[in-house]
């Protein structure tokens, strides 16, 4: 159950967002004027700022919509065999956290081919932090700084049509294979009906070093007991626009949604440092603990929107790994926590209707 301590911590804080990036600079990395030295968390912000069409004042640039939750995860001590982190050791941990959607437009619809996010902070009585990151894909569409923010300028909808530039897009997707079969993954892939029922993987691999000394690379999934279900891609766009935030809402009022933490180990000859390769096979695969989320709420009420879910953010044991996403993500997330803190705070985009109702 959520500690009462973690709950009273559930109140109103702000959402916020950052500046706008510029054609001017689109032209500029489609030239290859820009290079890799050039990719600061600015320059990633600025591209996706420039996907969007202009930063929607209030709101986070990526993962704008979203909802704030809480609860806790209870260890079994299975997990300190690879790490020394308070977390992994037998004993309960307090959990806050958000649910989002990919995309920086806060109003769009949940009936969308997106993948879905979870991300944690999970703060030991030590006061050791881990903060998560997560998708419900096992890979990322690019590998590098670099072809992230390519991808962002390639990629921006026309306003007229509402897709990319065919030549822009099918040029980017010529020289980046590893784009298109993320793309061909998300199109076949099942697109789950409730937060509650998707797993999340923390797609990077980390590493975790035992209390001997011993380091081993390691990617971790939240696997739900809840079995998966997907919504029908045909009738997306019949969807309520707010359906699987408002769903989620109302069921955790009734009933917990609870994960189980497994460790993956990498095998020798895994890759490790790139995103985009997902690993097959058997592997040593620890369960750790389980997640319990027993109280959702919109971001009004909740203090999620407030936290930065920087995922280098990590408990003595676990360290980042040599993928260059990694260090990327820090300096980006670092960014946009501080252009939206200058923003102040806006509404929530999504729940809105609980919120005017009281949610408990």
């Amino acid at each position: 159950m959520t500690r009462p301590s973690m709950k009273k911590q559930l109140l109103p804080a702000a959402l916020i967002a950052v500046a706008v990036g510029g054609s001017a600079t689109a032209f500029a990395w489609t030239a290859g004027v820009i290079g890799p030295r050039r990719v600061s968390g600015g320059t990633i912000a600025n591209a996706l700022e420039y996907n969007l069409g202009g930063a929607k004042t209030g709101y986070r640039r990526a993962h704008a919509k979203g909802i704030c939750f809480a609860g806790d995860f209870r260890a079994n001590g299975a997990g300190a065999a690879l790490a020394g982190a308070s977390v992994l050791k037998r004993g309960d941990t307090p959990v806050i956290g958000r649910f989002s959607l990919g995309g920086g437009n806060p109003l769009a619809t949940d009936g969308r081919t997106v993948f879905h996010a979870m991300a944690l902070l999970l703060r030991t009585p030590d006061r050791q932090e881990w903060r998560m990151a997560l998708d419900d894909t096992p890979i990322f569409p690019v590998a590098t700084p670099e072809d992230f923010v390519a991808l962002q300028y390639a990629s921006r909808p026309d306003p007229k049509t509402g897709k990319p530039d065919p030549k822009l897009m099918g040029a980017f997707i010529k020289q980046h294979p590893e784009t298109k079969a993320f793309q061909d993954y998300l199109a076949k892939a099942v697109l789950p009906d409730s937060f509650g029922n998707a797993p999340y993987y923390s797609i990077n691999a980390f590493r975790f070093t035992d209390p001997s000394g011993t380091t081993r690379l390691v990617r971790w999934q939240f696997v739900p007991e809840t079995p998966l279900h997907g919504l029908d891609k045909d009738t997306l766009a019949n969807l309520p626009r707010d359906y699987l935030v408002d769903a989620f809402i109302a069921r955790t009022r009734h009933t917990p949604s609870r994960w189980h933490l497994q460790l993956i180990v990498a095998n020798p000859g895994d890759v490790t440092d790139r995103a985009t390769v997902a690993w097959s096979g058997p592997h040593r695969t620890i369960d750790a603990g389980v997640l319990t989320i027993d109280r959702a709420q919109t971001e009004e009420q909740g203090v999620c929107r407030d936290l930065n879910f920087d995922p280098t953010i990590l408990p003595p044991g676990i360290a980042i790994s040599d993928d260059p996403l990694l260090p990327a993500r820090s300096k980006a997330y670092a960014t946009s926590f501080t252009r939206r803190a200058g923003e102040g705070p806006g509404p929530s985009a999504a729940g809105h209707d609980f919120a005017r109702q009281g949610a408990r």
